[in-house]
């Protein structure tokens, strides 16, 4: 195997890594105030606000160019019986440029870079909506893309162990 150098002898410089925001924008986005449909809860608000992400991406026509959806369900319910007060749900997308970045690498760095890049956005547009619609707006915590991306890998790895033929699965 012959070693990598350069004709000075130092290591060859990794790839640099370039990655450009090209559009952001809202491609889907709903808020539902049950409050205001049904009327105010009787007795004392509880509120419990549960948050669901998914993460999409593609390529696109253009050279080195990418989508990545970021889908957001936050969910308001009353502990003390149960009932929604409220849920918003919005998909929001970003068009990326990314250079630079090894074949072998680029799905974790659309679905963890990507995302926390537009993550600040999100959280705006959560927070606004939810003031709009009537409530004290939320202002969502730092979703962790990685342990996100992660915890795909496991179920996906769970899934195809579970379809695989028993004489094929690992022990």
């Amino acid at each position: 195997m012959a070693d990598e150098t350069t004709p000075n002898g130092t290591a060859p410089a990794a790839p640099q890594v370039r990655m450009q925001i090209l559009a952001q924008y809202i491609r889907d986005l709903s808020f539902e105030n049950a409050v205001a449909t049904k009327g105010a809860p009787q007795g004392e608000v509880q509120p419990e606000i549960t948050v669901q992400v998914s993460l999409d991406a593609r390529k696109r026509a253009g050279d080195h160019q990418y989508e990545v959806i970021s889908k957001f369900r936050v969910t308001s319910t009353n502990k003390a019986d149960n009932s929604t007060l409220f849920l918003a749900e919005l998909d929001y997308g970003g068009v990326f440029m990314i250079e630079g970045v090894p074949e072998e690498q680029l799905h974790a760095f659309l679905m963890i870079e990507c995302p926390r890049m537009l993550f600040p956005f999100v959280r705006r547009i959560i927070a606004d909506v939810t003031r709009d619609g009537g409530f004290p707006p939320f202002n969502m915590d730092p979703v962790d893309f990685v342990a996100l991306y992660r915890q795909e890998l496991a179920r996906r790895a769970q899934a195809q162990q579970a379809g695989a033929p028993a004489d094929q699965r690992l022990s």
